[in-house]
């Protein structure tokens, strides 16, 4: 009886220290969303000659680099993402039109000789307009191994690009043969072309000797270039060519000082919340919430841990979801402490006075044993809906569902180690009222003393969510759903003003610089421009209308095809989520309790996006994250509900099915209201704290917890109650007990 807290006390021990060590040893990964910089996904397409392929994704993925390494990049990120995309990052990088010329253009670069002036259509113009014949490609991308950046006042005020060649003989060759034409004839010169334009056409300087060429293996290109101009140039000439084409689908780029205030705002959030949490849980637990209140901390140690040891990225959903996990973390607590006042309350009668006699600790130990199937129901559909998130969702998205799994299996170990380590070392040393467990609390009580047949009303109860239902779809049929850029594909930009602008004022102003379709809003000194595919030339045109002190924050572009992809895959993990939830509760416990669950799942999504649409909030990745969330913390709801009703049901048998379900309610009231507050102290906090996408998720996590709790009771347990009177399968058998063995050469009983 003594071994097995000894063995939990020294894991306890060594996940702390472990914890501790990560902790201030690594540094967490931040996403560009809070430390500022620009985030490209390029998608590769076919050439004739050239498909696109892993493989040449590859070896794009090494000339990209080349390029972010050469324009001076710290820290840049570049991972191809299945086969045909590339996801790059560049902290610090905020021109996302620079970013996207320079890192992804497609650098097809070649030389030529001039075969003579060229006509209208046979003919690539140079640098005055003039069109010239080129024969084929002499030297391609490949054959150079360096460019760089020159100036030289000896030769006059102006940049130019030195190039270097892999086999000086082919430029020999090339200027060779130009050497032997007359100064003055348009066969004299070199074309040097970039992206099926000339950049530069050389005369071959009177010097050369006519079939000797050039030596030396460099050649300068000149012009009219800036040193901006000409750094550029020769970072593409020297990152090499692309070996397929690269489509900008995603892009998004966010200012320093906007990351900076998104983690302000989530620390703030979180140490609120964590605050409200651990006071409301001490009030209603004493002792132990105390203890959990503890565990609570050690959760978050235990999570910032895992989170720098797996190189995770933290982003700003993620910070959500990682602030989020504390109120599922309290869930656990509460089944647990709730289960022990069950017991030592069934126990009463037979139990001894006084605190050392007093079962405490007896009580606790078979909460945690018989709470255990219900924690580990709950938490399997939260992480279904974390992986679906992970799996099918783009961006900073992504990061919430890593943080989502990390808090729910920290979690676990906080309150199934931490937690009661601490409390089985001294449950049996306080009284009962100081431990919390020693009533059953006033919930209970009230509930006791009154016994409502909530099933008993079960057709009230279905007409009333078919009302809501009713109201959800008028909104979807009358609003409409506001569906985001992330959705939609086009591009949204966020700026800040140095002066309050109108909405009015900066769509005139936005309409006049040529976008009259815009959508605009304005609010507390910040303007929001949501547009379809327009260019970075044209977001400037706009913040250039817009007037002196405005500043560019935020920006987003999601290309069509994307947004397609992204809305396919936003319905494709719903019906996963669905399907998933229904499969694990039919084989955990009966098919009728799956389709039941499901159902009022479904009813719960229902009335979330019905709310937004009435509200004209928009539906982006945020709110699918939240979507799936409110998936998994309703299942979890309904997994506690049926998995007692499974318990109560094998005990009675022959009871009333509606009886044993309306017991099964009312006996798991006092966990969901616990667990409900403690949720919900969290996300009033990130509603309050966190910022304008952070305020609309927890708006609809707020709107999906109150619900996906009312509809356990009403919807699921209606559902349920119909279902098994439809179905002929018998009630479930009560467990087998365990076999009793002995040791060899003794009568203890193992």
């Amino acid at each position: 009886m003594k071994r097995a807290p000894m063995w939990r006390a020294v894991a306890a021990l060594a996940v702390i220290a472990t914890s501790l060590f990560l902790a201030f040893t690594m540094s967490p990964r931040l996403g560009l969303d809070l430390r500022g910089g620009t985030q490209l996904v390029f998608e590769a397409g076919d050439t004739p000659t050239v498909k696109a392929d892993a493989a040449a994704t590859d070896r794009a993925v090494q000339v990209l680099q080349r390029r972010a390494d050469a324009l001076g990049v710290v820290d840049p990120t570049l991972v191809r993402s299945g086969e045909k995309r590339i996801i790059v990052e560049l902290p610090g990088v905020l021109d996302s039109r620079k970013a996207v010329d320079v890192i992804g253009r497609t650098a097809q670069l070649s030389f030529h000789a001039v075969e003579g002036a060229g006509a209208d259509g046979k003919g690539l113009p140079d640098e005055q307009g003039r069109r010239l014949a080129l024969g084929p490609a002499v030297i391609s991308g490949d054959g150079v191994t360096d460019a760089g950046a020159r100036t030289d006042p000896q030769q006059g005020p102006g940049w130019f690009v030195t190039v270097d060649f892999r086999e000086p003989g082919a430029w020999q060759k090339l200027t060779g043969e130009a050497a032997c034409q007359p100064m003055g004839d348009p066969k004299r010169r070199v074309a040097i072309v970039l992206d099926n334009k000339i950049i530069s056409s050389p005369e071959v300087v009177q010097e050369t000797p006519c079939r000797a060429g050039q030596s030396g293996g460099r050649t300068s290109i000149t012009g009219d270039f800036t040193a901006q101009e000409a750094t550029d140039l020769s970072v593409l000439i020297k990152g090499g060519s692309l070996p397929v084409p690269l489509t900008v689908v995603e892009q998004r780029t966010v200012g320093p000082t906007l990351g900076a205030d998104a983690i302000a705002a989530s620390a703030k959030a979180a140490v609120v919340g964590v605050a409200l949490t651990a006071v409301f849980i001490i009030v209603i637990y004493r002792l132990v919430g105390l203890l959990a209140a503890v565990a609570l901390a050690v959760y978050a140690l235990i999570s910032y841990a895992a989170l720098v040891a797996l190189g995770a990225t933290l982003t700003l959903p993620g910070l959500a979801g990682f602030v989020l996990a504390i109120g599922m973390a309290v869930d656990a607590n509460v089944l647990v402490f709730e289960r022990a006042r069950e017991e030592y309350g069934a126990a009463g009668a037979t139990r001894a006075k006084g605190p050392k006699a007093s079962g405490l600790g007896q009580a606790l130990n078979r909460g945690f044993k018989h709470a255990w199937s219900a924690i580990a129901d709950s938490n399997v559909t939260t992480l279904i809906a974390a992986g679906l998130l992970f799996w099918l969702a783009s961006g900073p998205v992504k990061g919430f569902g890593v943080t989502l799994s990390i808090g729910v299996l920290a979690s676990l170990i906080s309150a199934l180690l931490i937690t009661r380590v601490l409390a089985q070392w001294i449950i049996d040393r306080v009284p009962p009222k100081v431990s919390g467990l020693g009533s059953v609390g006033r919930i209970r009580i009230w509930l006791t003393a009154r016994n409502p047949d909530l099933m008993g009303r079960r057709r009230l109860w279905t007409a009333v969510a078919g009302g809501l239902l009713a109201v959800a779809f008028a909104g979807l049929a009358v609003k409409g759903l506001n569906f985001g850029v992330e959705f939609t594909g086009g591009r949204i930009v966020e700026f800040a003003t140095s002066r309050p602008v109108t909405a009015d004022a900066a769509r005139k102003l936005v309409a006049e610089a040529g976008f009259p379709n815009a959508v605009v809003q304005s609010a507390d000194n910040a303007i929001s421009v949501r547009t379809g595919q327009i260019s970075g030339d044209d977001v400037a045109k706009i913040q250039q209308a817009l007037g002196d002190g405005v500043t560019k924050q935020r920006e987003e572009l999601i290309g069509p095809s994307l947004g397609e992809e992204l809305r396919r895959n936003a319905l494709i993990a719903l019906a996963v989520a669905l399907a998933m939830q229904l499969g694990y509760l039919a084989v955990r416990f009966r098919w009728t309790f799956g389709v039941a669950a499901v159902a009022a799942l479904f009813a719960d999504a229902a009335v979330v996006l019905g709310a937004f649409a009435w509200m004209g909030k928009p539906i982006d990745g945020v709110f699918l994250a939240a979507m799936l969330t409110i998936v998994g913390y309703s299942m979890n709801d309904k997994v506690v509900v049926f998995d007692r009703v499974r318990e109560m049901w094998t005990a009675q048998r022959s009871a009333p099915f509606a009886q044993v379900v309306n017991g099964a309610i009312l006996q798991t009231v006092p966990r969901t209201v616990n667990t409900g507050l403690g949720a919900l102290f969290i996300l009033a906090a990130l509603a309050f704290f966190g910022g304008d996408s952070l305020r609309d998720f927890a708006i609809a996590l707020l709107i999906g917890i109150v619900v996906g709790t009312l509809s356990s009771s009403f919807i699921a347990g209606p559902a349920a109650i119909e279902l098994e009177r439809r179905s002929k399968k018998a009630p479930p058998e009560p467990p087998k007990p365990r076999a009793r063995r002995t040791r060899e050469g003794s009568g203890a009983v193992v």
